[in-house]
């Protein structure tokens, strides 16, 4: 998934809160941390009370929680293969950047 923008979302005087619903969609654990960086570029420069700024903070929050703790990777363990913790450093992943 790429972190580039369509240019026509990028006017900061033109976005709006279904813009920010459109990169939200059906986000996935996979792809959450891509969505947040993408809703952030959107919404910077907005002001503070604007309302598509206030959802993407709002979804920026659900995403970082759902990119870092929001799945378990694997079936299951097997003797060959062991199930993968998510990336939170609680279940002994990577540690969140700090923001």
């Amino acid at each position: 998934m790429s972190e580039a923008e369509a240019p026509e979302r990028r006017a900061a005087d033109s976005v709006s809160v279904e813009d920010v619903r459109a990169l939200m969609g059906a986000s996935t654990p996979h792809f959450a941390l891509q969505l947040r960086n993408r809703i952030a570029k959107l919404i910077d420069g907005l002001p503070a009370d604007n309302p598509a700024r206030i959802e993407g903070e709002r979804e920026i929050r659900r995403l970082q929680t759902l990119g870092y703790d929001g799945e378990t990777r694997g079936a299951g363990e097997s003797e060959q293969l062991p199930t993968l913790p998510s990336l939170s450093p609680e279940t002994g992943g990577v540690r969140r950047p700090h923001h």
